[in-house]
């Protein structure tokens, strides 16, 4: 197994325990990232239009960043919009960093040179220099601690991880 394959593996059975589902599904319609969609508390995935596995990641940071009323919604006419809103959308960033670094996938298999407006290498040199823009909100939604909080808490900082689901 190569290891594009072996990383997208690892990452759908990481999805799949948090109790979000991975469908397999032919894909014919126009999606926003190849051979990837989204569906109520799923991602549908059609593995022979997959450019990025990494991709997977993002895609499963949006809806954990999602609140759980509307991560089952995603999909539907009832989805609130919009959605993702700009602050969710850095949040699946950061999530995706995080999971990346659990996971132990390397970060531009994550971000990838075509994706993230072609700000991946800056992205991946900011989380190596420890410059989480966004960290406050992924702490406000409950999913992790700055510093300072996981000291009070006595446990670890970001990017490890307190849940991975939003409530």
């Amino acid at each position: 197994m190569n290891d594009s394959l072996k990383y997208q593996q690892v990452m759908c059975d990481f999805i799949e325990n948090l109790g979000i589902s991975v469908i397999h599904k032919r894909l014919t319609h126009e999606t926003f990232l190849p051979g990837l969609d989204l569906g109520p508390n799923c991602i549908y995935l059609d593995p022979e239009k997959l450019l990025y596995p990494g991709d997977l990641l993002h895609e499963a940071g949006h809806l954990a960043v999602t609140t759980a009323a509307q991560r089952v919604a995603v999909g539907s006419d009832a989805l609130e919009l919009p959605w993702p809103t700009d602050g969710e959308e850095i949040a699946a960033v950061l999530w995706s960093y995080a999971a990346a670094r659990h996971l132990g996938v390397p970060l531009d298999v994550v971000f990838h040179p075509n994706g993230y407006k072609n700000d991946a290498n800056w992205l991946i040199d900011s989380f190596r220099q420890g410059q989480f823009v966004g960290l406050p909100l992924l702490q406000w939604m409950g999913l992790c601690f700055d510093e300072s909080n996981a000291a009070l808490h006595q446990t670890q900082p970001f990017p490890v991880m307190q849940k991975w689901l939003r409530d």
